[in-house]
């Protein structure tokens, strides 16, 4: 019986590599392996953690961010910066893959919605890259790649709930990740730039009778149009915020707002494109809060079991003979794996509540904690089978692109991010130094 915490993780976690639905497994497993064990009173304290969870307000910027990020997928501003970014870096070999990914950091930093970011992209940038002769696999692993900068690059919804989980102020995570997120920026930009010179006819640039035919002042004018709606979101959302204005459920709602009137002001809006914002929305926001009903009744079966207890005891006795640091590395390994698996949302619910309070308790910073995980958490949406930014492109690509080449594509970039997370581990300034500045030690 001491082991039943054990077993009922292990059921877990085959039930959800079976393909059974992840809400209705945590609830059923909780369910059984709670009965068996408690008897049926012992749920008497469920209704009272589900509405703990509910009901706190930081949560509310969930729905906020991903009715900002929905908003601007209708508003047509990613097209003009994708458009108005790759004429600027295409007189380069390899401007178009660096434009995509400036812009996929734009994106990342005005929505925070990762499958909106990898359509639009998907359906605009694949194409033209073809068209100039890119190679089909940097195609595809650059726009894939891009797309997910928005789980790290703030305001991200998994910063808002990792913060939730593990109580550091969503302000700390969002200044703590903007020095990673550049790291990975920078990281794909070199890539690309150094293929693109070793093999330069995977990323041909431009011709130059092309490029004469924009003169320079069209070109930075539009460049301009172009970049200043991003820029004003950001400044609206995340300078809100760090300027102490506003709080991050707060600086969510100035976004909302704002993704709205930047539709209005490029004549998208209309009552159609309000409703389908909202129903999306709607959908979007009750997948992540079922999922969190469902993490609520597991975690406290888990915990009933004593199920924190024989984790840390297993974590503390690795830690006893090999270290803390080898322990935050088998974590962070467990977390990359499972992620080949499990979406961001479930790892984020179901093993972040368990691992994060031992690690704490073992000397590691929480906020760093918490950035690292998101960082490592971002490969979850590359590794096949389960990689969601897969599926996304696969469903947009043009013909001619297999799933042999997005999964060849995104090999380089998986790789790319472990050399971030690494970066992230062995600076642990990165990610704590940007909030102490702004919030004070």
């Amino acid at each position: 019986m001491e082991y039943m915490a054990g077993w009922m993780f292990l059921a877990l976690t085959i039930l959800l590599m079976v393909g059974f639905p992840v809400t209705f497994t945590l609830l059923g497993t909780a369910l059984c392996f709670g009965m068996l064990t408690f008897g049926w009173n012992f749920f008497n304290l469920l209704p009272l953690r589900i509405w703990g969870v509910v009901n706190n307000i930081t949560l509310l910027a969930v729905p906020l961010f991903v009715f900002m990020g929905v908003m601007l997928e209708r508003s047509g501003m990613a097209e003009d910066l994708l458009d108005t970014m790759g004429l600027l870096f295409s007189r380069i070999k390899g401007g178009i893959a660096i434009s995509v990914v400036i812009v996929g950091a734009l994106l990342g930093a005005s929505t925070g919605i990762v499958g909106a970011t990898v359509v639009t992209m998907g359906l605009l940038s694949v194409p033209t890259m073809m068209k100039r002769g890119y190679q089909k696999e940097l195609a595809c692993g650059t726009v894939a790649a891009s797309g997910t900068l928005g789980q790290i690059i703030p305001p991200s919804i998994i910063l808002v709930l990792i913060g939730d989980i593990v109580g550091v102020p969503v302000g700390d995570l969002f200044m703590g990740a903007v020095l990673p997120g550049m790291v990975l920026v920078g990281l794909y930009i070199v890539y690309i730039f150094i293929v693109s010179w070793i093999r330069p006819d995977w990323a041909p640039p431009v011709s130059k009778e092309e490029m004469d035919s924009l003169a320079g002042g069209v070109l930075w004018r539009r460049a301009c149009r172009a970049l200043f709606p991003p820029l004003f979101l950001i400044l609206a959302v995340l300078g809100s915020m760090f300027a102490g204005v506003a709080s991050p459920t707060e600086a969510a709602a100035v976004g909302a707002v704002g993704a709205t009137i930047l539709t209005m002001a490029n004549g998208k809006f209309s009552y159609d494109i309000l409703r389908q914002v909202m129903d999306s929305t709607m959908k979007l926001t009750c997948m992540v809060f079922i999922i969190l009903v469902g993490a609520a009744a597991f975690g406290l079966v888990f915990r009933g079991m004593g199920g924190d207890t024989l984790v840390r005891e297993f974590l503390g006795g690795i830690a006893h003979n090999h270290g803390k640091w080898f322990v935050l590395m088998i974590v962070m390994g467990l977390i990359f794996f499972i992620g080949f698996f499990l979406d961001f949302i479930e790892i984020c619910f179901i093993h972040v509540p368990v691992l994060a309070p031992i690690m704490i308790e073992f000397g590691f910073d929480p906020a760093w904690f918490c950035i690292l995980v998101a960082v490592n958490l971002q490969t979850s949406f590359l590794t096949p089978p389960f990689g969601f930014s897969l599926f996304y492109l696969k469903a947009v690509a043009p013909a001619g692109i297999t799933t042999g080449h997005i999964y060849r594509g995104i090999i380089p970039f998986v790789i790319l991010q472990v050399i971030g997370l690494l970066i992230c581990v062995f600076f642990p300034i990165l990610s704590t130094w940007l909030p102490k500045v702004v919030f004070g030690p």
